[in-house]
């Protein structure tokens, strides 16, 4: 198995990633929300030092809002808080720390707005941002740090999902915890699931989101075999819609997969679980090539190349398009990175300085390694593209083993295998579903249910 870890960091270095994640803890340490008009919450941070010994208080933005010249300062340092996406934040008191507070008045009384979902008549009335606000219903899943439950909010009455992250006194916040609700938080789309509420105890931290009744992996073994062909356009193009959305915004899903995808019981789909997610726009000379699970990552990172951009995003939406029309896994390596990159060149053909430029520099790339394949058709590999009119094209214009051959987003979303959707889906405003255009619906899929996302994708190192 190659070694993909990233390489060892100098000491002065070291020192600096283990204070700005002591800041990062402290940030959750005080956790409180502001109540806005629409019954959801925004997350205040206030300043508590700055160098010229001034405070100040600011909304948690996007990191893609921050101001150009800001984005220019930050370039001078390589230091990158979420390199390792499992690592984890120790709480220790900072001089230069940051904690999140809620806005309230000079004079230290509760704002109209903080009274609105309760009366002197009814003082223990649900509020939004409390533990005793939602009720949990059933456990959905259970993951290395979190658990997942189906709960009901009792403000509003509607169905939530509830993320429960475990914190633990001695290692802190999950860096997972805060890249998710930092980047959801400045996130409105309806391809992308809706984060309504964070609650903050001492034993936990319960990210609430909207509910959705199932994902992709599930819907696909719902219905083995391959999805109806009318159907997958209207999934890929949400996908495509979402990631559009986030790659404008310079972030980065970075682990795109069918579990991933969320999908109503009208057929919409959501991007979700954003734990592994990076902002482009914080400069960093390098990213971890420890991302994406192992079936749906590409032959870059494969290969140890840790600079990379919205392509990284672009060969997972390859995987599961050609997925949704076969019916099984496009890459399922069963044994290890070696075999993975051996599966994807069996089709794609086997990489050179010629076909890739740059390819024999990566850090795990050895032409004695592998086996010397020429590309294939990828109906010869999946059949089933050559009965969905331009699939094959547009599958082999995601699916490119040269990063900056794959087609983008944006540019996906015009190719003409969408040609025969209504044209108002490309005026449709972020928050509009597709399916409010009239005429658009899920087709019936044909298939008889059988269990074989969950069993089999387990191997292939999904972190759920």
């Amino acid at each position: 198995m190659c070694d993909l870890m990233p390489a060892a960091q100098p000491p002065e270095k070291i020192g600096k990633m283990k204070k700005l994640r002591r800041t990062l803890s402290e940030s959750f340490s005080r956790i409180a929300l502001k109540k806005e008009d629409s019954g959801f919450d925004e997350i205040c941070v206030t300043k508590m030092s700055t160098r010229s010994g001034q405070g100040s208080d600011s909304l948690i933005k996007p990191l893609d809002t921050i101001p150009e010249d800001r984005k220019v300062q930050r370039t001078q340092s390589s230091f990158d808080p979420f390199e390792k996406p499992a690592g984890q934040v120790k709480r220790v008191h900072s001089e230069n720390n940051a904690c999140i507070n809620a806005k309230s008045s000079s004079s230290g009384k509760e704002s109209p707005k903080l009274r609105r979902h309760s009366s002197p008549s009814s003082p223990t009335s649900p509020k939004f941002g409390k533990a005793d606000s939602y009720e949990k219903l059933e456990k959905l899943g259970e993951g290395s740090y979190a658990t997942v439950y189906k709960g009901k909010s009792k403000v509003n009455g509607k169905l939530v999902a509830l993320k429960v992250i475990r914190l633990q006194e001695e290692e802190g916040t999950p860096f997972t915890a805060i890249r998710e609700a930092s980047l959801l938080k400045g996130l409105k789309h309806t391809n992308i699931v809706l984060l309504h509420d964070i609650i903050h105890t001492k034993e936990t931290l319960t990210l609430v989101f909207e509910y959705v009744h199932t994902d992709l992996c599930q819907y696909m073994d719902k219905h083995p075999g391959g999805l109806h062909p009318d159907n997958i356009r209207l999934f890929l193009f949400q996908l495509l819609r979402g990631l559009s959305y986030i790659h404008q915004r310079y972030i980065l899903h970075r682990d795109l997969k069918p579990q991933n995808l969320l999908i109503s019981d009208s057929g919409e789909l959501k991007l979700a679980d954003f734990g592994l997610a990076r902002a482009k726009s914080v400069p960093s000379h390098t990213y971890s090539n420890e991302v994406v699970t192992l079936w749906y990552r590409p032959p870059d990172v494969l290969l140890g190349s840790t600079d990379y951009s919205t392509c990284l995003d672009m060969w997972g939406v390859g995987c599961i398009f050609v997925e949704m029309i076969q019916g099984v896994a496009a890459f399922p390596g069963m044994k290890d990175i070696q075999d993975q990159l051996e599966r994807i060149f069996l089709v794609l053909g086997t990489p050179s300085e010629e076909t890739w430029p740059g390819v024999h520099s990566l850090p795990h790339f050895r032409a004695d390694r592998f086996t010397v394949y020429s590309p294939k058709k990828l109906r010869q590999a999946w059949n089933k593209l050559g009965y969905v009119d331009h699939a094959e094209e547009l599958a082999s214009r995601f699916l490119q083993c040269f990063p900056k051959k794959r087609l983008s987003a944006q540019a996906a979303l015009h190719h003409e295998f969408f040609i025969h959707l209504p044209p108002r889906l490309w005026e449709l405003p972020d928050m509009s579903s597709i399916f409010s255009a009239p005429s658009v619906r899920l087709q019936p899929e044909s298939g008889v249910s059988v269990q074989v996302c969950g069993q089999s994708r387990s191997t292939s190192d999904s972190k759920h």
